[in-house]
């Protein structure tokens, strides 16, 4: 059944309302394996209690959240690290009705849960947490990232962190910092960050190019609340038409050049296009339950959903379409129709080329199999 509330989600059925027509679907029943292959797979009333009274106990949720990271160790075991980015990130969920949890959120205007999701550089989510909707967007952030920092204790790599403003957490510094991670945080200006920067602050002579001037500024600064000073990299960037400059300011520990270090933090803008694939193509933002329990488990399910898809993309895609969105992905691959022919010892799906090409489906199908061959390295992890 955990498979069926995967696979149902990654292919756009969102609800337990669409079980009762899977459940007759050849492709869902070889899918679910076992007595669905030769009956039915499960209807919605099975599906709606497997979710709502069994995944909810405490120790199954538990699982259920850790499950995530324990796939993409999986992946890493097969295709090693050298070395791990995660990016951080709060997001949206509108909900309707008195739905448990749900409060107004003054920043996106709406009444909304407010997850928290954080990825790695190959857009595999590695956690994920559902949280009341009028929470700071940074709030419980130790439960998300302490176990995935857990994890890759065991790695000989290098470690990064990457977050906005809203994760300038005096604790979230030494925390890193202890645990051997490069990190780069957005910082919201103050009067004493302006000053630092105030020679770089004068408009430029002349008549202004078409492409903005932009100047770096790195220095050191300890806010009332940090243990120590630490650096700080400002970006100035003057274009034309505009009266006041763009400033910008990231605490870091990088070592690098200043433009180095605005360039890597800027790539953070990745995990917010990953939560938008997650939100059109998977639809994960359908937590319809009232218990916020039950919601908790269906963002896991979405979570499990997308990194399921996020893996066929990035592991067994060819070059050719590598840059399929997940949406392409779906539409192409997963939900499509084809005709099924039975004999007594196997099931014969015959789909058209008309979307995926024969040579290209059979090469997917070839990597997928290589995936699976391969031998996981000892002490991998």
């Amino acid at each position: 059944m955990l498979r069926q509330s995967i696979y149902s989600r990654l292919a756009g059925y969102e609800d337990t309302n669409d079980a009762d027509r899977l459940s007759v679907d050849p492709a869902m029943r070889q899918v679910v394996g076992g007595r669905a292959k030769e009956r039915t797979a499960a209807s919605t009333s099975l599906m709606g209690r497997f979710e709502t009274e069994i995944l909810t106990q405490s120790k199954n949720l538990e699982l259920l959240t850790n499950l995530p990271g324990v796939w993409v160790d999986r992946v890493h075991q097969r295709k090693p690290l050298n070395q791990i980015i995660l990016d951080m990130d709060s997001s949206v969920s509108p909900t309707y009705g008195n739905q448990e949890g749900s409060a107004y959120n003054g920043y996106f205007e709406c009444t909304c849960y407010h997850p928290l999701f954080c990825f790695n550089q190959y857009g595999d989510m590695e956690r994920a947490l559902l949280r009341n909707g009028n929470v700071h967007s940074a709030d419980d952030w130790q439960s998300v990232l302490e176990p995935i920092i857990e994890r890759y204790r065991g790695y000989n790599i290098l470690r990064f962190f990457r977050g906005d403003a809203a994760f300038a957490d005096p604790k979230v510094y030494p925390y890193l910092e202890d645990e051997d991670y490069f990190y780069a945080i957005r910082l919201i200006g103050n009067a004493i960050l302006h000053d630092k920067i105030e020679h770089l602050m004068a408009r430029p002579v002349g008549r202004p190019p078409k492409q903005p001037i932009v100047l770096y500024e790195s220095f050191q600064y300890q806010a009332a609340s940090w243990d120590k000073s630490r650096r700080v990299v400002a970006k100035i960037e003057w274009h034309a038409g505009e009266l006041f400059p763009r400033v910008g300011f990231i605490v870091t520990n990088l070592r690098w050049k200043s433009s180095n270090v605005v360039k890597f933090y800027n790539k953070r803008g990745t995990a917010e296009q990953w939560i938008k694939e997650g939100k059109y193509a998977l639809n994960w933002t359908r937590l319809s339950c009232h218990d916020f329990t039950d919601n908790q488990v269906r963002l896991q399910l979405f979570a499990l959903a997308y990194n399921l898809g996020n893996f066929l993309r990035r592991l067994a895609l060819p070059k050719t379409v590598k840059d399929w969105s997940l949406r392409t992905l779906k539409e192409k691959l997963i939900k499509i129709g084809a005709k099924v022919v039975k004999h007594s010892r196997y099931v014969i799906f015959q789909m058209a080329e008309v979307a995926v090409p024969k040579a290209l489906f059979c090469e997917i199908l070839y990597r997928i199999r290589q995936l699976t061959s391969m031998a996981i390295p000892a002490g991998a992890g």
